[in-house]
């Protein structure tokens, strides 16, 4: 497509942190700790009870033990962890600590010593009684079950989403168009299939952690490995009871996140030992802790109805999502909408009716939270699964089944809350990626002996660039003395590299080099207010923000030289990263205005803006999977996998490829590895990398990355998301691969070998 030439927008500019990761050199939380009391958790082993007694008297006379505190000694009021807006979708149904556990590994009491020794030898000391309560353990079950998570009086929530405690009920949501029922009913084909996706864990290199101490004012100094530090300082007040004035909050670097950061998992307990104790405190999750009491994906059951005529077209698609929210609340709402919202609308193009309808309920399990995709992934599994069982079942091409139904550019989004698909290329992305991927050749299965057999398979995907209506994105530009810029956000980049993309925006608008940038963020105390990295946001709504500000600054220099030079401002304009009166010729440098800045002046050299979008454009991505798989052990090997991205205007290339490529193998994982499973007591059994088996590059074969670019006019330098998007295609496109290969259609993740060697095929 056509679109202007830019000088650092569309390059594949280096990382601004890459030196300093390749030299050991980034400080993460625990690199910044100073002398801090270790915080240690003394965690439930039942999954329903509530605490009769407990005796911390022998854990306090443990050498080096400054305190023991329990559900006695914090505030009885209730709040939400989840990293969100407020007022937040999810419910007020937390306390620092309480009487009643409602998951194993829930917690119980908070030591706080000197070391790590004292510390864990106090927790060996604290005696409880339980009164052991029957739990729910089926999510299933759980809405209306006689047995309440939440039976509290004090529970609330601050939007009216249909929660509601006495019947186990996070939320509920629904939307529909068109009569479902009658066009059914209208349809040679009638298909309705449910999908299990389990609770998976994001297992991000860094675990939770959180240091904490009283600055120089007495206020709350907070130093978290947090995506959403805005967030963490109102759950902080709230928890805590204190003004957010008096909290900072700030982000070192971040050793990955993919929405587990987006829940103040920890934050709350050294921030507490710190206010109870006037000490600096440390908190940091062993990785038992952060596979086990942590903030997985939604453990979700899809039911998914579609019907289509014979000659292919897909005329209704209804899904009936079901999640697990598990003890606590956070997310499950604003997750579970994305099951629909997200796989519907990719066949907009022959739907001629919709339904989608989901409830979140409580269980007595692991609380759930966002994770990269954010409930997409669950329902694009389901949707484009039994999209690819439609194809098989008419004797279609599955890629040319989507070319008849997929939505396209222009076409308005019914089930996407009637937005309008301003810039798709799914249309290309298809036949790029079946082209690259040598697709006809690939799909029919080929036995390679030895009990071997290699087969194809195909996902579509579609996701969102921030949430729209709500949050927003702010950016803060100041001109330096030496004629260089500092760009301060409230996004957090953890990992993704949106500091460079974002100093490539500022390097692009004020024609300078991407080096004479520099990235300041995220801090409470000197960050423009930003809802934080989540929700694919960053590039789309803080880089529109970006532009704002760049826009401002550009008018507050000439504002600034027109003083120097005697002019009207309205005789200047900013070229080439100068200060030019076309009139005259008369220019002035940035430097030159920099120090005009300083000497008799008013006006500052700087802007902020904020951004908040009506709409959320959504990126779009086509993979193809190659698979080989022995019959007899059921092993499934992925040999290629290639995609093809539409995110508008990819910004830094290869950052955006990095995604891709990142995204991809998480999705792999999802699809063959990665396996959470419980004791009937309600444990669970994978706590350390150990047991939760992760992908590695070794197991996911070639991976190729390509991109049909569109122009999203909302969006800055045409551009989209893509954070999440990459994840959602390798479950659909594997596991039909494996149908191909076994003809057994499997409906539950993730996919392994056993479940394969074992299955029968459906008469």
């Amino acid at each position: 497509m056509n679109r202007p030439e830019y000088q650092s927008v569309g390059k594949s500019v280096r990382k601004k942190d890459a030196m300093q990761q390749l030299l050991g050199k980034p400080l993460y939380t625990e690199d910044i700790v100073r002398d801090a009391l270790v915080v240690k958790l003394l965690r439930s082993p039942h999954a329903n009870a509530i605490v009769e007694t407990i005796d911390t008297s022998k854990a306090k006379k443990v050498a080096g033990v400054v305190d023991v505190f329990t559900w006695e000694d914090v505030p009885n009021e209730r709040f939400s962890n989840a990293g969100q807006t407020y007022p937040e979708t999810s419910p007020y149904d937390r306390l620092i600590i309480d009487r009643h556990v409602r998951f194993v590994g829930d917690v119980v009491a908070i030591v706080a010593a000197e070391n790590e020794a004292a510390a864990n030898k106090a927790l060996e000391r604290i005696k409880v009684t339980y009164d052991v309560l029957e739990p729910v353990l089926d999510f299933r079950t759980a809405k209306d079950n006689p047995v309440l998570v939440h039976p509290e009086d004090n529970w609330r929530m601050l939007c009216d989403l249909g929660g509601d405690n006495t019947r186990n009920l996070v939320g509920t949501t629904a939307d529909e168009g068109g009569d479902i029922e009658a066009v059914l009913a209208d349809c040679d084909v009638v298909l309705e299939r449910t999908y299990h996706t389990k609770a998976y864990n994001q297992a991000m290199m860094e675990t939770f952690r959180t240091y904490t101490e009283l600055d120089r004012y007495g206020r709350l100094h907070v130093i978290s490995s947090t995506q959403v530090v805005f967030h963490v300082r109102r759950i902080l007040s709230h928890a805590l009871g204190i003004p957010k004035g008096r909290i900072r909050v700030e982000k070192p670097r971040i050793g990955g996140g993919f929405g587990a950061k987006q829940t103040a998992v920890c934050e709350v307990y050294p921030a507490f030992v710190t206010m109870k104790t006037g000490r600096a405190a440390m908190c940091v999750y062993t990785r038992e802790e952060s596979q086990t009491c942590g903030s997985p994906r939604h453990e979700m059951e899809i039911t998914v109805r579609l019907g289509a005529n014979s000659d292919g077209r897909i005329r209704a698609l209804g899904v009936t999502t079901l999640s697990n929210s598990g003890a606590y609340g956070e997310h499950g709402w604003a997750t579970v909408g994305l099951t629909g919202h997200k796989s519907i609308p990719l066949y907009t193009g022959s739907l001629e009716a919709f339904k989608f309808t989901a409830n979140v309920v409580y269980t007595n399990m692991q609380p759930s939270g966002a994770y990269r995709g954010f409930g997409a992934t669950q329902g694009q599994f389901a949707v484009e699964t039994t999209v690819n069982e439609l194809a098989e079942k008419l004797g279609r091409d599955p890629v040319e089944l989507r070319e008849q139904n997929m939505v396209r550019e222009g076409m308005e989004m019914p089930a996407y809350f009637g937005e309008i698909a301003n810039a798709c290329a799914l249309d290309r992305c298809l036949k790029h990626c079946a082209d690259m991927f040598d697709w006809k050749a690939k799909y029919p299965v080929r036995d390679m002996g030895n009990g071997k057999v290699r087969a194809a398979g195909v996902g579509m995907s579609m996701q969102g660039s921030g949430i729209s209506g709500i949050d927003v994105g702010s950016a803060t530009i100041k001109l330096n003395d030496d004629g260089t810029y500092m760009l301060i956000i409230g996004a957090a980049d953890m990992g993704t590299g949106c500091d460079t993309i974002l100093a490539q925006m500022v390097a692009e608008h004020m024609d300078c080099s991407v080096d004479d940038v520099s990235v300041f963020g995220a801090d409470t105390d000197a960050s423009p207010y930003d809802s934080g990295s989540y929700a694919s946001s960053t590039t789309y709504v803080t880089g529109m923000a970006v532009q704002k500000a760049c826009t401002q600054l550009k008018e507050r220099l000439c504002a600034i030289a027109a003083e120097a030079l005697e002019c009207d401002a309205n005789e200047l304009s900013f070229e080439d990263g100068r200060v030019v009166r076309e009139a005259t010729g008369e220019e002035m440098s940035l430097v030159d205005v920099a120090t005009k800045s300083q000497v008799s002046n008013c006006l500052a050299p700087e802007a902020t803006a904020m951004h908040s979008s009506p709409v959320s454009p959504p990126p779009f991505m086509v993979g193809m999977a190659e698979i080989e798989l022995d019959r007899e052990t059921g092993v499934v090997e992925v040999l290629n996998y290639a995609s093809v991205v539409d995110c508008g205007i990819p910004i830094n290339p290869a950052l955006a490829r990095i995604q891709a490529e990142g995204g991809i193998v998480q999705g792999i994982g999802h699809t063959l590895m990665e396996d959470v499973t419980r004791t009937p007591k309600g444990r669970i059994r994978e706590s350390s990398l150990f047991t939760y088996r992760l992908p590695t590059r070794l197991d996911t074969g070639r991976i190729r990355v390509e991109f049909e670019n569109s122009y999203e006019p909302t969006g800055p330098f045409g551009a989209k998301s893509i954070g999440e998007i990459v994840i959602n295609t390798p479950a659909p496109a594997i596991t039909q691969a494996i149908y191909r290969a076994t003809g057994v259609w499997h409906r539950e993740l993730p996919i392994l070998p056993e479940h394969i060697v074992l299955a029968k095929p459906e008469e």
